[in-house]
């Protein structure tokens, strides 16, 4: 009866009839061993003797499939522990979704991107497109008709927005990733219980509980790099021959295209499962036993499914993407006028007159930058000449006519068409102000410091002729050009050229650098600025001696995919890499492992959603580090020494994953060092993924060899296990609010802070459960008239405002006294509750007490007759508007200086007023 029980409790599995060990491994259904620390998982290193060392077999390091028999899920048991991990995964990743019911940090983008995917209207985004039509996907399947466009942090969602069913496909996204941890730990040859532990311990981990609850790109991205991790660790459990080797090589390959389609730190995961392949390929090299057409065929087939299928998938989500945004809008503005020439809708000029002569009206185009069209108007430098500025305007506008004239003939009336050709000396009068491109001896506005390059203004006046200064010599670029008469004489569209100033022998210039007071791009004239920022070519044309129904005209050319696929990613990485300036936010690199600061992602109702990770588990995983390489420098040490190795089986696959785990690690770290653009603390994320595994890693290798020194030592490694996952959980419990947007003590915030760089704000919390409880929560409900902070315009006296409001928002800011110096917040409170406080303006930025207000700056990019200053009276405001809020603000006095937001608020409480309230979103990503 017994022997009938136990063979019940059995099931036989047979090997693969591709193998030649054709021996069967019988596997338990219910196994308790499993929850023990000898738990097999791994199997000895094949070697075999050489004629001057020994090596490595690699064909028999998995034996067929036995090893990934003992690294995967094969008994009730584990079943019932995986679905322990689910269950604990939901309930943590799910809980309370709905909350905040307002958008949250980057969801202001892409949300954004989702609707704009819906309704087909053209945007640009540095990322990738995968990602974010898979919230639009999610969004369009949930009844969202793309009419909520996300536009401010803090902004309520309407009814008919179904922001609940996206934020759930990033939760069941980060829910996935949980249970991949596991069985990607499990792959590596983990013991299961000590796999469990370091799941746990991720499934809390708060960063990643934050960024999966919310419409941001980080939650599939982390899946699919999961899933690629996991797919590679099953492959590397199967010989080359084998079903499994060829199954789970192309998962990966699936996935890493996946990851590479979502965001550009997928090109990392590519090149860790890459340099993971060339060490297996060293290893192949030397096995003696494995014939050179064997390592060729394999590398061979590494470089078509680990490249290719990446590739492929990478240009199919461009595919979809051009093929799904096919309206024009704003963000068109950055594609080069052939691509928007296809959107529908688009103002791009069509049926251009082909040839460029004398006394023609142009529109000049710059060809390597976003900047636009050449522009003036009548706005003048600060600095240098204080000439009449000369910049760069991305929209079709008067402001971008120029006259062509001969440079000693132009008050010499023109009889016929004379076309304008290669070395000719020209003048360009400006139509709408009649001054005329114009370079001389005078540093440029902002690249003063550049002394290679000169200021570029417009100068002269109505009936003047004109100056030396104003002629410049066209030079075609005869390899940029169009082939044919257009490399001799100027043509619309198809001729590119240079503008050298005939004085100087500079050439006009124009890089990615704005104006400060308008945002255009500056236009400078060069001595050795680089080629490609000196290239120009002609879009608009018109010549009182051509009419255009006699005479060619050209449109720009229909772009192939592979012009668009080329140009959107040439965009995508120019604009990622001028993201330079400094954001309240941002961290370094060298912070990150440290956590010294999180971001602040929403704040409204005395709640706050601010992104941190659980310093338990973050600072445990980067020790594993220092650890690791302490550890292995004692083996060199050893081996130095000849003290022969002592190592087991499951401590050798130890330092072999741990190796594997950290170069993941390395390779999506070490990149942002090289990276000049802002940086935030969620970018080290996927790098954390795979530290935290080589920790568990660490842990696998302790608790084994305490449990194979003897039962006292197994009672300190499951000691060690206990501390851990209740230190990690219990950090998690004291900072979960953080990440839901619950409510919490202002008591308990300032104590639940280890570091003073968590810049999180306790002040805007309330003191007990009672307030909360009286606390009437913000609604959609519409304000009324006159109390709308957030599309005012600009004001120059103060206005009545509720301090209140203030303290709700998340952004950074500080408070600067009478004297212009910055002063702490309790004397700053001091100060406004005895002397009454008032607010002068909130753009990015609120403006403190005083009587003047700072000059109203005009938007961006606007056209000249937007940009003029006006003065205005102030509406009154309730100061509750700007509270909800959270978009980022400073706060400045009447003379510029930043404030502290504290003394800010309490100056207002006292009967503050605000002057004006703008907000600009800054993609952060």
């Amino acid at each position: 009866m017994a022997k009938k029980a136990s063979k019940q409790n059995k099931s036989t599995v047979k090997k693969s009839s591709s193998e030649k060990d054709t021996t069967t491994v019988t596997v338990p259904l219910f196994d308790p061993k499993l929850l023990t620390f000898d738990y097999e998982t791994s199997l000895e290193l094949p070697f075999a003797k050489g004629p001057e060392r020994p090596f490595v077999e690699v064909s028999k390091l998995t034996d067929g499939d036995k090893l990934n028999k003992m690294r995967e899920p094969s008994n009730l048991l584990e079943y019932v522990l995986i679905f322990s991990i689910i269950i604990i995964t939901v309930i943590i990743r799910l809980k309370n979704l709905e909350y905040p019911d307002s958008v949250v940090f980057d969801e202001v983008h892409f949300g954004k991107f989702a609707a704009k995917y819906i309704t087909g209207t053209y945007f640009f985004d540095v990322h990738p497109p995968l990602s974010k039509m898979l919230f639009a996907f999610v969004g369009y399947l949930a009844g969202f008709k793309g009419d909520f466009l996300f536009e401010n942090i803090g902004d309520f969602f309407p009814e008919t927005t179904p922001y609940y069913a996206m934020r759930l496909f990033a939760s069941l996204c980060g829910s996935i990733t949980c249970i991949l941890m596991y069985l990607t730990l499990r792959s590596s040859g983990v013991k299961p219980v000590i796999g469990l532990i370091g799941t746990l311990i991720f499934i809390w981990e708060n960063s990643f509980v934050t960024i999966s609850r919310y419409i941001l790109l980080d939650s599939p991205l982390l899946l699919f790099i999961s899933f690629t991790a996991y797919y590679y660790k099953k492959y590397q459990n199967f010989s080359e021959d084998s079903i499994g080797s060829w199954k789970y090589l192309l998962l990966t390959g699936v996935f890493l295209g996946l990851s590479l389609s979502s965001k550009w730190v997928g090109l990392f995961t590519v090149g860790w499962v890459g340099v993971l392949c060339l060490i297996k390929l060293f290893f192949m090299i030397g096995d003696l036993n494995t014939s050179l057409v064997k390592t060729t065929t394999v590398a061979s087939k590494w470089g078509a499914i680990l490249l290719g299928l990446p590739v492929i998938i990478y240009l199919l989500s461009f595919q979809m993407h051009f093929s799904t945004l096919i309206n024009d809008s704003e963000g068109a503005s950055l594609l080069s006028s052939s691509y928007r020439s296809e959107l529908i809708g688009n103002s791009i000029p069509k049926e251009i007159i082909k040839n460029v002569g004398y006394g023609s009206v142009v529109s000049i185009k710059h060809v390597n930058t976003n900047g636009g069209y050449l522009h003036s108007h009548d706005l003048y430098y600060t600095t240098g000449s204080e000439q009449q500025q000369l910049t760069l305007y991305p929209h079709l506008d008067s402001n971008n006519d120029f006259l062509v004239e001969k440079y000693n003939e132009t008050t010499v009336p023109l009889t016929q068409f004379e076309p304008l050709k290669n070395g000719d000396k020209i003048r360009l009068k400006h139509i709408n102000t009649h001054k005329r491109v114009h370079s001389h001896d005078h540093k440029p506005p902002v690249s003063s410091q550049a002394d290679w390059q000169l200021e570029a203004s417009g100068y002269g006046f109505e009936g003047f002729e004109g100056d030396p200064n104003d002629d410049f010599i066209v030079e075609i670029d005869q390899k940029e050009t169009v082939a044919g008469e257009s490399r001799d004489v100027v043509n619309a569209i198809e001729t590119k050229f240079r503008l050298r100033h005939a004085m100087t022998g500079c050439l006009l210039f124009s890089h990615p650098v704005n104006l400060p007071d308008n945002g255009q791009q500056e236009v400078t004239c060069a001595h050795s600025g680089i080629p490609a920022l000196t290239l120009w070519y002609i879009e608009l044309n018109t010549n009182p001696f051509l009419s255009e129904g006699e005479v060619e005209t050209i449109s720009y050319p229909k772009l192939s995919y592979w012009g668009k696929f080329i140009e959107t990613n040439k965009k995508m990485w120019s604009i990622n890499n001028g993201f330079t300036e400094s954001h309240v936010y941002q961290s370094d690199p060298t912070t990150w492992p440290v956590l010294t600061r999180g971001i602040s992602y929403w704040a409204k109702d005395h709640r706050q959603v601010y992104l941190l990770g659980n310093a338990v588990t973050w600072w445990l995983s980067s020790a594993t580090v220092a650890i690791f390489a302490g550890m292995v420098l004692i083996q060199i040490f050893k081996y130095q020494l000849n003290i022969p190795f002592n190592m087991d089986k499951d401590e050798i696959n130890s330092y072999v994953q741990i190796t594997e785990f950290i170069l993941g690690w390395v390779l999506h770290y070490i990149p942002f060092f090289l990276m000049g653009r802002q940086l935030f603390l969620h970018h080290y994320l996927p790098a954390y993924y795979f530290l935290i595994m080589a920790f568990t890693q660490l842990l696998n290798l302790f608790i084994v060899k305490f449990f194979k020194l003897g039962k006292n030592k197994v009672i300190i490694g499951a000691s060690l296990l206990i501390v851990v996952l209740g230190a990690s959980f219990q950090f998690f419990e004291t900072h979960k609010n953080f990440a839901y947007g619950t409510p919490q003590l202002k008591s308990t915030c300032r104590n639940n802070r280890w570091m003073s760089g968590w810049d999180y704000s306790c002040d805007i919390l309330l003191e007990d459960w009672e307030s909360y409880e009286n606390h009437t929560m913000s609604t959609m409900e519409p304000r009324p008239e006159g109390e709308t902070v957030f599309n005012s315009p600009a004001k120059n006296t103060p206005v009545e405002v509720e301090v209140e409001d203030i303290y709700q928002n998340s952004g950074n800011k500080r408070f600067i006294g009478p004297d212009g110096k910055e002063i702490p917040e309790e004397e700053a409170l001091k100060l406004i509750e005895e002397q009454g406080g008032k607010i002068m303006k909130v753009e990015d930025t609120i403006v403190g007490k005083g009587t003047n207000a700072a000059h109203d700056r005009p938007l961006p990019q606007q056209p000249p007759h937007q940009q003029q200053q006006q003065p205005h009276q102030p509406p009154k405001v309730n100061l509750e508007d700007i509270k909800k809020d959270t978009g980022p603000k400073k706060f400045l006095d009447q003379h510029g200086n930043e404030i502290d937001p504290a003394v800010a608020m309490k100056m207002l409480e006292e009967g503050g007023k605000v002057m004006d309230v703008q907000k600009t979103v800054i993609p952060r990503n």
